[in-house]
């Protein structure tokens, strides 16, 4: 059971607020009663998540770029957080191939700029950097990456983060040692769920296609990915930051993904949710194999997380049946024009419990 009640009237800053997992997170939050400061670049997608739920008028939402070091200072000046949760970045990998300049800029120096500001700001207790399970040096192994495993992801945008994961640390160390400040790193596997309209992204690729009648196009069938809906690691990264806020002691860096079951194929994946979908009365949907020689992809990749369900009795909730549900039931609610911020506030309780 996850308990929000901490954060009630907490002051809370996120970067990158405006998409897909930021959004979840602010309506958790929100819900919770905290006092949530956004910054972040204007909604990414279109249709957007963020502007659907309308927490633009339900949070502080500043409209800034994360490279803008001055405005993201006087942000951090006027709102005086407790608690900072990183998400901002170019989190997509393709995108990483045709920008990478933008993409280190963003992703590197995006985050020297979240730090420096903390450094600046006396109110902050606790930060949460996001990162992701790409950092790792991919050996293509059998087995899950640990905390401690060598830091060099292949891509711009894997790469990029591991070099966040160096600020990071090299931050904590110079300093952050001697202040009552708490910083940690989580590295977080693919996150599915619904109201993600990004592309280059499975589960977005299927629902675009089921809502044309047309069959789903797949990349990479082959690659083996842990996918975790998106509430997995929003309600971990909200449980890190509490806890390491209650004792510093218990800050570091963390993988966030699930059980050695949701670890799949994107092909398997895609069946679930083909399955699912004509479960649910939907325009009957199905996929083909198209590999489109595109960059670079891992084949295979997943992680170990025996660190954090030691370090906090944690442990995924929702297995990726349950999760493909979720993703369906949020779908046919956004397609029938229903209020999709009730639908998330229902499965935020539903997790919760």
């Amino acid at each position: 059971m996850m308990d929000l009640s901490f954060y009630k009237d907490k002051k809370i800053l996120i970067t990158g607020h405006t998409g897909f997992k930021g959004t979840w997170m602010c309506e958790a939050l929100v819900m919770a009663g905290a006092d949530v400061t956004g910054y972040a670049l204007e909604p990414p997608t279109q249709p957007s998540l963020f502007v659907l739920c309308g927490l633009e008028d339900r949070i502080h939402s500043v409209t800034g770029d994360i490279r803008n070091l001055e405005q993201l200072r006087a942000v951090f000046q006027e709102v005086q957080p407790e608690i900072v949760i990183h998400m901002a970045a170019q989190p997509i990998v393709r995108e990483s191939y045709k920008h990478p300049v933008y993409t280190y800029e963003t992703n590197v120096m995006g985050t020297v700029n979240v730090l420096e500001c903390v450094r600046l700001t006396d109110s902050a207790r606790s930060v949460i950097n996001v990162t992701t399970d790409k950092v790792y040096k991919n050996l293509e192994w059998e087995w899950g990456y640990r905390e401690n495993e060598e830091l060099n992801g292949y891509d711009p945008y894997s790469n990029s983060k591991s070099c966040s994961e160096l600020v990071t640390d090299s931050y904590k160390n110079a300093f952050f040692t001697e202040r009552d400040i708490a910083v940690t790193t989580c590295r977080a596997g693919n996150v599915i769920g619904g109201g993600d309209f990004a592309v280059d992204r499975i589960i977005p690729d299927c629902i675009r296609a089921a809502q044309m009648g047309k069959d789903i196009i797949v990349r990479n069938p082959y690659s083996t990915r842990p996918y975790q809906h998106v509430l997995e690691p929003v309600m971990a990264y909200l449980m890190v930051a509490q806890r390491q806020y209650q004792d510093k002691a218990l800050a570091g860096c963390y993988n966030v993904g699930p059980d050695e079951a949701d670890c799949m194929t994107t092909g398997e994946l895609v069946s679930l949710f083909c399955e699912k979908w004509n479960e649910a009365g939907g325009k009957k949907v199905d996929w083909k194999n198209e590999h489109d020689g595109g960059p670079h992809e891992a084949g295979f990749l997943k992680l170990d997380c025996s660190k954090i369900k030691k370090t906090f009795a944690w442990k995924p909730k929702w297995h990726v049946d349950k999760t493909m549900e979720m993703i369906v039931e949020w779908t046919n609610a956004y397609l029938a024009q229903a209020d999709v911020s009730e639908c998330m506030r229902k499965q935020i309780c539903e997790f919760c419990e």
